[in-house]
């Protein structure tokens, strides 16, 4: 997971003890250092204690800033005493930067309230908001008002601000890569690059014949080729997998591999069938859960918009996301459902134990498909069941109507509950799963739903909403 840089401006205001910018920055700086951040900050020789009160105070700080703003990923603003407000805003304002920032507040020791060591960073935090606020500037706060560096709620905060951070950072500048035009019958994953493009999200594009044409020029003596066929092979378990077909998938990949990073691509839609199987003979499943695997997302049925979700996700946990369908019911039970794909679903999200040796993912033919071309076209197909653990759902679609990006967010568990059927899937629970339902339809939400083994919903919406102003309903 990247590692995330903070800048970190600490309030000071004269009237209130000077001395606790001194120990309130000296544990805040060990409690992200704990964390695992990088951390861009003055320090006491700059300022007094490195903290910031004055307009000169403001301006070295700012400029520090400025100095590595293509570091800083976020800023943490913390009050051990009530702090400068127009300091801290005018610091913000004159660094230029467009990150999150995340607003925190020492508490008070009740035995303490005297004026050698009264905080009053609770009301502090309040001004200091009131003029970000009046500044335009975006912000986040902690979960509690006032609340202690070291304690397991701020730990807390400041993963899910890093969650944040990633997600807003990861999704500016992202670039997408599309192979392959939308399949005829797939209505549904229409989007609209020129949204994408305004958030900073750009989409690359390039022909399956194209992509075909390079696969088979490869020679077979190739030293990249014969590792790409060890790195296939050994993927997953092979259910009577023709070398044949093992062979053009490592082509494809190898193909798809160099044209990601020569155009600095984090994730790719695919059109994934049927022309896939009826003029190169696989399906490319496995190799797009190979990168899926490798947090580098994978949609199918070139689903641009579901892809973005995706990677989304992964920027905010740090593990794979799939990409599944809504599909069924569950019986009459109406919080639960069936998520399915064909599946191009990443490793990590299936069981492993031997439980139920049918439910183990492994390498195959795709059945649907197979209905109408030849078995010996359609293999590249992961089947296996879904992990039982709580997870994350997003969907993001372009509203080009209105000429916004909209989304929705939420959490549910995949259950134990048995299911004998093909592909990948799992047994779903969603609280209140019907109001969700009706709001997918009645909003002109796609069948396609991105999800990922964490629980990272309140980051999403921060994120997706707050700072790159997309319209995200949560459902909770």
């Amino acid at each position: 997971m990247k590692e995330i840089t903070l800048g970190l401006i600490v309030g000071n205001r004269g009237f209130f003890p000077s001395h606790l910018c001194d120990s309130g920055r000296q544990t805040m700086l060990k409690v992200l250092a704990e964390a695992g951040f990088k951390v861009i900050a003055l320090s006491p020789q700059e300022t007094t204690y490195g903290s910031v009160e004055s307009l000169a105070d403001a301006q070295k700080c700012a400029d520090l800033f400025r100095r590595h703003r293509d570091e800083i990923d976020g800023v943490l603003v913390t009050l051990p005493n009530f702090g400068d407000e127009r300091a801290v805003a005018n610091t913000l304002r004159w660094s230029g930067l467009e990150v999150p920032i995340l607003v925190h507040a020492f508490p008070d020791d009740v035995t303490k309230m005297t004026l050698a060591d009264r905080r009053d960073s609770f009301c502090g935090k309040m001004s200091v908001c009131n003029n970000l606020y009046q500044y335009g500037l975006k912000f986040s706060i902690t979960s509690l008002h006032t609340v202690d560096p070291e304690s397991e709620s701020f730990r807390a905060d400041l993963a899910r601000f890093a969650s944040i951070c990633r997600i807003t950072t990861g999704l500016k500048g992202a670039r997408v890569g599309n192979i392959g035009a939308r399949p005829a019958a797939f209505n549904t994953v229409r989007f609209s690059e020129k949204l994408l493009e305004r958030t900073g999200i750009s989409v690359e594009t390039i022909d399956l014949s194209e992509v075909f044409g390079l696969a088979e020029k490869l020679s077979a003596d190739d030293a990249r080729l014969k590792a790409k066929l060890e790195q296939v092979s050994s993927y997953l378990p092979l259910r009577n997998v023709p070398a044949e077909a093992l062979d053009r998938m490592a082509r494809l990949g190898l193909v798809i591999d160099d044209w990601m990073a020569e155009n600095k691509l984090q994730a790719s839609a695919i059109q994934c069938w049927t022309a896939m199987e009826e003029y190169y003979g696989i399906t490319p499943c496995t190799l797009m859960s190979m990168m899926s695997n490798n947090l580098m997302p994978s949609a199918c049925e070139t689903d641009i918009a579901g892809v973005v979700a995706m990677y989304a996700l992964a920027l905010a946990s740090g593990q794979p996301s799939a990409l599944v369908d809504w599909n069924n019911n569950y019986g009459d039970d109406p919080n639960k459902g069936v998520i399915f794909h064909c599946s191009n679903l990443p490793k990590d999200v299936f069981v492993t134990d031997l439980i139920d040796p049918n439910e183990i993912p492994v390498m195959d033919y795709h059945a649907i498909i197979a209905g109408s071309l030849p078995q010996e076209k359609t293999y590249g197909n992961i089947q296996g069941r879904l992990r039982p653990e709580v997870f994350t759902y997003c969907r993001i679609s372009t509203d080009d109507y209105r000429g916004r990006i909209t989304g929705y967010v939420g959490e549910g568990r995949i259950t134990t509950d048995s299911l004998n059927t093909f592909g990948g899937y799992g047994v779903v629970e969603v609280p209140r799963f019907q109001e969700l339902l009706h709001y997918i339809c009645e909003n002109g939400f796609e069948h396609h739903v991105a999800i990922n083994l964490s629980q990272t919903s309140a980051a999403l919406k921060e994120a997706l909403s707050k700072y790159l102003g997309w319209v995200v309903h949560t459902h909770a």
